[in-house]
């Protein structure tokens, strides 16, 4: 598999960690906007975010997703 490399400005960085963020977007959505894959929106976050607001994202995101077949 490989791995997508690619440089985002600041404010599309910024964009793509709101969209994580949300609630209401997937990371197919993501995908569709950006081109990056689950993986990559996960490393963008783990980059930009505190870690104790990354470990909150991620244990809201398995917690949802147990739930909800498609929300993230």
């Amino acid at each position: 598999m490989k791995k997508i490399e690619k440089i985002f400005s600041k404010s599309e960085k910024s964009e793509i960690i709101e969209l994580a963020l949300s609630d209401h977007a997937s990371f197919q959505n993501i995908q569709d906007l950006y081109g990056i894959g689950e993986k990559d929106v996960k490393k963008l976050m783990r980059e930009n975010l505190k870690e104790r607001s990354f470990k909150s994202w991620r244990k809201r995101v398995r917690t949802f997703s147990d739930r909800r077949y498609n929300y993230k």
